[in-house]
């Protein structure tokens, strides 16, 4: 081991042995680093100048700070070092991205023996944000440099420089049949290493399946097999009958890329690119793939088989057997821009980039450059549906047709803390130092039950990182984001979040992985190629004792009975994926209970909810939150303060004058699902392990249950009394291990104040701290090989516990569950749920903040 550096040594020796790379440079050793630069043990020298290149983080890292001081002070001779000459210092701040760099490196335009080397570096830099200010106010003072600068990035050789995606490229196949979700890619109970890309790629298909099987079962991946796929000397190809399902984490697509992707110059531990080919891919893991830089191809895949080495050409949309003719699947890729984003790195990346020529353009008095792919354009005629007039209100249009590139400024933020250290890390590689979307949340809610260390630290951090920039922090304990985003937004306005259930009930939301949620917060719009929309249309009168998680399950059966879903993975039907969910018919619902049905939408895998309320649905949602927003920011100490006022203040602004947005009669859709509710004559379930797989309660009744979970996002405070009504009279405890996790704090003490709590305690509920609890997995789980009846979002294999198997259900039906200890019959179900009768208005009233 090296004489120097001795700490940071013994960190790499730790990681040699888990067999994953060193972690980049904290700010300590980056300091450290720096020193020994200026007078380098002797044979030190290479190894030190490849540390200060390629082992620091870009961006606004704490540690990226130290390097790029460090470096401008050799640039301009206040130091020196025998390894790093000022010409070199100067590259080396160019391949820092952006941030911490640009100040310098525009300093040194004015340089005469350094200016061409800034300028150089410069062209590259992408993430500029206010400082092309900088260099144009030096353009107009007679900079020649800056000019040729200016000139450089309005002619987009940032981008032109990078090669053209090749004609065709050798891949060997690495193929996983059947469905591959995000859990399979990212575990729940390896969360808390997401950050760090290569340890938490060993997790991916840590449990074992019928085609692949893990190195060490439930630990690590099959990373053998991968190894073994690459000795064939040719990148990886990964394919999958269904690829991606499930949460919106960017972590399963690192993963991922890590495994088939290639590093990325100066950015530690982190890689890009790679070829993704599924039959279908789930539109969030499709999106974050593409800010990845990686190339996602939908396409059939029955020909392709593991090992295979193939040739894939994009330019004609075929994959052929290596060094043949032999065509095994043919393709179109989805939008024209797609190769210009894996060129440009990633399609975050691309928009920046853009929008820098676009500037440098503007300053020159130049139109458009030539040098990109259009988007296509769309042609309709009618009306716009409500979900195209919300985007369109967002993009200053009247509305957006499907298949059109928006950008719409992004209102509503969200971050929980799986996916908040990630965001963080995103947010340093863009150079983010404030926030330009107005309310940006930060959540602890997959965390706060059972925290390791790794939590406890991230609680201790994150809130102030997010503070500096102007979001708003809750604290563990205060429960579910989305319980909580959800009274941040404002009526007919765009939102996204870090998590996939990201679908707030007012206005619209798109679910985003953590890069592009970073990116959304630090610019205050996001891409979007605008997806169709299916309108769901309830009718009729809900009979008594359905509750609408029964007309939430409703969606999948009756689309299943009418054709439009598919529960079996193999050439799988599924309508609602990739397009916005409009709903219609249930317009009196309150705004809280209305997340059920939009919170579900994920589990469709559609990319966003529009529900249709009533005025007066909104307008007392929106009183109720302006009051705990300003009890928050006044009397509760929540930062900022400013975001939290100013959000209060733009939801009274509405209410002095309400308007909704309403479709055009003339609006067409890609289908509509129509469902009486009175043909809702008994409790509808989702079975194991498939949310899609929606059966009647008739169909599963009897079936021995172990377990019941109720609590999730799917729950609010009458969730919780029905459940008490429903066991108050039992003798002893219930049959079952029954959980209950309130979604808030507010919930949690309303229990408590109604004296709900002694009833559940009589019941033997365990009572977890409001958050998510079991319904991730993450922390609690549930006995292995469990039957489980949960209220939960989803119930993929090994998502609550290690071969559980789960029915998703009502909380009515989960509490007679567990009184029975067996899914009751149609008949014992209503027996057990009659006392409800007579009481709906009590039991489901909800929290009202102003009153």
């Amino acid at each position: 081991m090296a004489n120097y550096l001795s700490k940071y040594y013994d960190m790499v020796s730790e990681r040699q042995r888990l067999g994953v790379e060193p972690l980049a440079l904290n700010a300590e050793f980056t300091k450290e680093l720096c020193e020994l630069l200026l007078n380098p043990p002797v044979g030190s020298e290479q190894e030190l100048l490849n540390l200060i290149s390629n082992r620091v983080n870009p961006g606004v890292d704490e540690s990226s700070k130290v390097k790029a001081q460090f470096l401008y002070e050799i640039a301009s001779g206040k130091k020196v070092s025998v390894v790093i000459s000022k010409q070199k210092a100067v590259e080396l701040l160019g391949n820092m991205k952006g941030g911490f760099n640009v100040s310098y490196l525009i300093s040194l335009l004015e340089d005469a023996s350094l200016a061409e080397v800034a300028k150089k570096a410069l062209e590259n830099t992408l993430l500029i944000y206010n400082a092309f200010d900088d260099v144009a106010a030096l353009a107009n003072k007679g900079n020649t440099t800056a000019k040729e600068l200016i000139k450089s990035w309005a002619e987009a050789t940032w981008f032109t420089s990078k090669s053209e995606y090749p004609k065709t490229v050798t891949l060997t196949v690495f193929k996983v049949a059947g469905e591959t979700n995000t859990d399979d890619f990212s575990p729940a109970p390896d969360a808390w290493s997401r950050p760090d890309i290569p340890l938490h790629a060993l997790a991916m298909y840590k449990i074992s399946r019928d085609d692949l099987k893990a190195d060490v079962e439930g630990v690590k991946g099959p990373v053998s097999t991968i190894e073994n796929l690459k000795s064939k000397g040719y990148p990886l190809m990964f394919v999958g009958d269904v690829v991606g399902t499930g949460s919106s984490r960017k972590s399963a697509a690192n993963s991922l890329i890590w495994h088939i992707g290639h590093d990325i110059d100066g950015v530690p531990n982190k890689r890009a690119g790679g070829v993704v080919v599924g039959g279908k891919i789930a539109p969030i893991f499709y999106t974050t793939l593409e800010d990845s830089g990686a190339l996602p191809i939908e396409a059939d895949v029955s020909k392709l088989n593991s090992g295979d080495v193939v040739d894939l050409n994009v330019y004609d949309g075929t994959i052929v057997k290596h060094g043949t003719n032999e065509v095994l699947s043919t393709f179109a890729l989805k939008t024209n821009t797609l190769l210009d984003e894996v060129r440009a790195g990633g399609r975050i990346p691309l928009i920046i980039g853009k929008d820098l020529t676009d500037k440098a353009r503007k300053y020159l008095g130049l139109g458009s450059s030539e040098v990109f792919a259009k988007a296509a354009e769309v042609k309709a005629e009618g009306g716009f549906t409500r979900a195209q007039k919300i985007v369109g209100k967002a993009c200053g249009l009247k509305g957006v047709r499907p298949g059109q590139y928006c950008q719409p400024v992004i209102a509503t933020v969200g971050s929980q803390d799986t996916t908040g250290p990630m965001t963080r890390d995103e947010l340093i590689d863009l150079a983010c130092l404030k926030f330009s979307a107005p309310m940006v949340m930060q959540s602890f809610c997959h965390t706060a039950a059972y925290p390791k260390p790794v939590d406890v630290k991230t609680h201790n951090t994150l809130p102030e990182f997010m503070h500096n920039r102007g979001g708003v922090a809750l604290r563990p304990g205060d429960g579910v984001i989305h319980s909580w985003l959800n009274r941040m937004c404002l009526p007919d306005t765009v939102g996204t979040g870090g998590d996939s259930h990201t679908r707030m009930p007012l206005g619209i939301s798109f679910a985003a992985g953590s890069g592009l949620v970073a990116f959304a917060a630090a610019t205050g719009i996001m891409p979007l190629d605008m997806p169709e929309s299916v309108l769901v249309r309830f009718t009729g009168k809900r009979k008594p004792g359905i509750t609408l998680r029964d007309l939430v399950h409703a969606i999948p059966y009756f689309a299943i009975q009418k054709g439009l879903l598919t529960v079996e993975k193999k050439g799988k039907k599924n309508i609602f994926s990739g397009k916005i969910i409009e709903i219609e018919g249930l317009e009196d619902l309150s705004v809280e209970h209305a997340f059920e049905l939009a919170d579900a939408s994920a589990e469709r895998s559609a990319a966003a909810c529009a529900i249709k309320l009533s005025q007066s649905s909104v307008e007392n949602y929106l009183k109720s939150n302006i009051a705990l927003l300003k009890k928050m920011a006044n009397e509760e100490g929540y930062q900022t303060k400013e975001a939290l006022l100013n959000r209060a203040a733009a939801m009274q602004s509405w209410l002095d004058n309400p308007e909704l947005i309403e479709a055009d009669p003339d609006c067409s859709y890609a289908a509509v699902l129509e469902i009486n509710c009175e043909d809702i004559k008994e409790p509808i379930l989702c079975a194991p392990n498939d949310p899609d797989d929606a059966r009647l309660l008739s169909e599963v009744a009897n079936t021995k249950i172990d377990e019941v979970f109720i609590g999730s996002c799917m729950t609010n405070i009458g969730h919780y009394r029905a459940a008490s009504e429903i066991l108050k009279d039992m003798k002893g405890e219930a049959k079952v291990r029954l959980w209950m996790t309130p979604p808030t704090r507010m919930d949690r003490q309303e229990l408590s104040d109604e004296g709900l709590l002694s009833i559940l305690g009589k019941a033997g509920t365990r009572v977890e701290i409001p958050g998510c609890s079991l319904c991730m997995g993450n922390q609690a789980r549930v006995a292995d090989n469990a039957t489980v009846v949960s209220t939960s979002t989803r119930n993929f294999p090994n998502r609550l516990g290690n071969g559980a198997n789960v029915f998703l259900s009502s909380a009515e039906l989960a509490a007679v569950t567990s009184k029975l200890g067996h899914l009751p019959t149609v008949e014992e179900y209503f027996e057990n749920t009659s006392c409800l009768d007579g009481k709906e208005d009590k039991i489901y009233s909800l929290l009202d903040f102003s009153k």
